[in-house]
C-alpha cells in the first residue's frame, strides 16, 4: 500500500531492477533476502531498509554500534611499556 501511495508498486520495483516480480514479492514478505531489492523499495519510500525491516537489520545495527564504540574509545587496544 505504501508503494502505491508513493506512485510505485512491487512490479515496478521488479522492472526497475530487472528481476522477476515474484522475487520482489518474496523479499518484501520476508521469505528471501536481497539488499539490492530491500534498498530499492526503501529508496522509493524515502526511508532506510532498517526502518522497513528492523528485524533483518538488528544484528547489523548492534555490530555497527559496537564498532562505533570501539573507534570512539580507541579500539579497546592499549599498549603498555614495561
Amino acid at each position: 500500500m505504501r508503494l502505491r501511495l508513493a506512485g510505485s508498486s512491487l512490479s515496478q520495483v521488479a522492472r526497475d531492477l530487472g528481476v522477476r516480480p515474484t522475487t520482489v514479492t518474496s523479499v518484501s514478505q520476508g521469505f528471501r533476502r536481497s539488499r539490492r531489492i530491500e534498498g530499492r523499495i526503501a529508496d522509493v519510500l524515502s526511508t532506510a531498509p532498517a526502518q522497513l525491516w528492523p528485524e533483518r537489520y538488528a544484528a547489523m545495527q548492534s555490530d555497527s554500534a559496537i564498532e562505533h564504540s570501539a573507534k570512539s574509545t580507541g579500539g579497546g587496544h592499549t599498549t603498555q611499556k614495561v
